[in-house]
């Protein structure tokens, strides 16, 4: 089975919500006419990243009763194009999330919250974000996937748990500033972004599609370079660095199967030891544990 995957790499404007879902709309259909059947935006890609108090203004629901969201299901139904757009989520209590949402037929499949929030250097998510408690793959009508934001996939734990849930397909998506100016050619952080998701395709002889964004925020530059990694570790698609871009690469989906059955890494996998070995750090070393949440 082929899948034709696309990454709009783009430049979201802070805080504008309907520009940004112009530069969705357009995107998506620029992607079909490349025929693209899955398309992967940014994280916060229909709100922009660094929001402090704009966080309350620009939340939404993702249902048809939202006038943003309603404008995306038509279009992934319209287009038969499956979606993954970042956004700001709120619920009935008034708690607000970084989320990502996976549009398919004109429904919600799934919505994922960030599970881990950077509140550390140039980072402030959890002065103003809510934790997600919760980290499930998902079935789609191309097979099982798995959604995580950012900091989830810098974390191991996340990556693994979606890998044992029977996710085959894991969809990143980011924010990423660069740091790490040195004497190469690529940013520190762009460097260790990469090596980590070829890592988890090969690790998890899987495939990964990472879709970064683009442009500056109050001093922040978003490099982009998204790729698309195989279940071999090898990079199939990189988008450029700083710049706006759509990349677009069918992917052999039997390729999983391919690599599994010379590398059988999953079936060999001890899910009831790690259990039992969790269980028993988390009894005999409580002073190990950072944060309950």
């Amino acid at each position: 089975m082929y899948l034709t995957v696309g990454l709009a790499q783009i430049y979201p404007k802070i805080g504008d919500v309907a520009a940004n879902l112009q530069t969705h709309l357009a995107q998506i259909e620029t992607a079909k006419a490349h025929g693209a059947q899955l398309l992967l935006f940014p994280e916060l890609s229909l709100t922009g990243y660094n929001l402090q108090d704009l966080v309350y203004e620009v939340a939404m629901q993702p249902t048809a009763d939202n006038p943003i969201f309603r404008q995306l299901l038509e279009a992934s139904g319209d287009y038969d194009m499956d979606l993954m757009v970042g956004f700001v989520d709120t619920d009935r209590r008034a708690r607000y999330f970084i989320a990502a949402a996976y549009l398919s037929g004109g429904k919600v499949v799934h919505v994922h919250h960030k599970v881990y929030l950077p509140t550390y250097t140039l980072f402030d998510e959890g002065r103003y974000f809510a934790w997600g408690d919760s980290v499930r793959a998902f079935d789609t009508r191309f097979g099982r996937f798995g959604m995580l934001i950012c900091e989830d996939f810098w974390h191991a734990s996340p990556p693994y748990l979606l890998w044992i849930d029977r996710a085959d397909v894991f969809l990143f998506h980011s924010a990423s500033p660069g740091r790490g100016l040195d004497a190469s050619d690529r940013l520190g952080s762009a460097r260790w972004v990469q090596l980590v998701n070829q890592a988890y395709g090969s690790l998890f002889t899987s495939y990964v599609l990472h879709c970064n964004r683009v442009g500056y925020e109050d001093g922040l530059n978003f490099w982009g370079g998204s790729t698309i990694i195989d279940p071999d570790g090898e990079i199939l698609c990189a988008a450029p660095m700083h710049e706006p871009a759509l990349c677009v690469h069918t992917v052999d989906l039997n390729q999983i199967r391919r690599t599994r059955t010379r590398l059988p890494l999953l079936r060999d996998e001890r899910t009831a030891l790690t259990a039992r070995e969790l269980a028993r750090i988390l009894d005999e070393s409580p002073d190990r544990i950072v944060s309950g949440r």
